[in-house]
């Protein structure tokens, strides 16, 4: 087990790392044979809205999330640990589920933290340190009124194209 002085001297440089990348959130991945973005605002909290995630915890499970995100390639754009629940804002790989990111996110970090703070299994007595429910939306550069107009708009385009016979 890490001292507490061990994970907030990594935790602040993974944090200075991550606050000097500067992403454009209006490009689009090009990948072989797609271009898109897949992007979403996931948010979670501890079981029981306990609010634990503050000080060292809270480093630790900022590095947890971090560490879990490079490793399976997500891309995270903005992220709050706030006391009782996370906010992220993250774009996944293309081939990768809402399910899938959540389980890698929720698990990694959760295992992180009882591995470092092994107190905080006696507040968690059923051994799940994150609530079951989750809250996801993607998110784009586009409003749903848009691609409305879009394609109402592009409908319109093809038949004064190809006019029925």
């Amino acid at each position: 087990m890490r001292g507490e002085a061990g994970v907030a001297l990594t935790c602040k440089k993974l944090a200075s790392a991550f606050h000097a990348e500067m992403i454009n959130m209006n490009e689009l991945k090009h990948l072989n044979r797609s271009v898109g973005q897949n992007t979403y605002h996931l948010i979670w909290k501890p079981k029981w809205s306990h609010s634990i995630l503050t000080g060292s915890v809270r480093n630790c499970c900022f590095a947890a999330i971090k560490m879990v995100s490079n490793r399976y390639k997500m891309r995270i754009i903005e992220m709050e640990i706030m006391p009782d629940h996370i906010h992220c804002f993250l774009e996944l790989k293309p081939d990768m589920s809402i399910c899938k990111a959540f389980q890698l996110l929720k698990g990694y970090s959760s295992k992180k933290i009882f591995e470092h703070f092994p107190k905080l299994r006696k507040k968690f007595t059923t051994g799940h340190l994150w609530s079951p429910g989750k809250f996801f939306r993607s998110v784009g550069s586009v409003t749903s009124e848009a691609i409305k107009h879009y394609i109402s708009h592009s409908n319109r385009q093809q038949l004064e194209r190809y006019p029925v016979l």
